[in-house]
């Protein structure tokens, strides 16, 4: 299968793109920082040498960047197997107090990056009546929390665009997932000072979209739950 992981180069699209290589998957990974993104897909294909992997860095959060993404992923005129809209990020805040402009970085970077990449792929997609996309959302989709502010709204956001397009992919055959995971231990949580056993590995996340990914056609997880297991962070 062809997999397609956008913020593929480290963190959970990483972790994803490790644990898809394994199973012996062609990878086309996106992520807006090049160098990281190389090195990744270098370190993958020396330890999985029977697989493709190809790499190309985007700006997702700009329009017509996601657009060009999708563009260049329908050049390379392989199937679209599995998409996964992991790309994303975080700036801490509350709807009284952040910054002017935080909400519009919040939504671009986390909704409409996932909105106009899946888009542009669709047509493909549905002309092959065939296709799973993941949308990884996060609990803050649907549990605020203080300091959460723009980027909890934003992940509620592509939480909806997941329950619509799920609606609409039905009758083309075509699978969409939400996933909402808690507090998995990356690289944005190595300086917090919280001890990694509290929370849960990326491999985890990695490892339940792997296996919703391997059902059969007749059956669709709409939705995926992962939380630590002493609770939220």
């Amino acid at each position: 299968m062809n997999v397609v992981i956008t913020g593929g180069s480290k963190g959970l699209g990483k972790a994803m793109a490790i644990k898809f290589a394994e199973a012996g998957n062609d990878l086309v990974l996106i992520s807006r920082n090049g160098p990281t993104l190389s090195q990744t897909a270098s370190d993958i294909r020396a330890a999985n040498p029977g697989i493709h992997v190809e790499v190309h860095a985007f700006d997702l959060s700009e329009k017509q960047g996601a657009i060009a993404a999708g563009q260049w992923i329908l050049s390379l005129q392989r199937s679209i197997d599995i998409l996964i809209n992991n790309a994303g990020h975080f700036l801490p805040g509350s709807v009284l107090d952040e910054a002017d402009g935080v909400l519009e970085q919040m939504i671009s970077g986390n909704l409409l990056s996932a909105y106009h990449l899946t888009r542009t792929l669709l047509p493909d997609m549905i002309s092959r009546k065939s296709g799973h996309i993941f949308n990884i959302c996060s609990i803050a989709s649907f549990q605020a929390y203080p300091n959460g502010g723009a980027y909890s709204i934003s992940k509620f956001a592509l939480s909806g665009f997941s329950k619509n397009l799920r609606e609409e992919m039905k009758s083309h055959g075509i699978k969409v997932t939400a996933v909402y995971p808690g507090a998995a231990y990356t690289d944005s949580w190595a300086s917090s000072g919280i001890d990694p056993q509290r929370i849960m590995e990326a491999a985890d996340i990695a490892s339940m979209v792997y296996a919703t990914s391997q059902l059969s056609m007749q059956a669709c997880v709409e939705d995926i739950v992962l939380r630590p297991q002493l609770g939220d962070v």
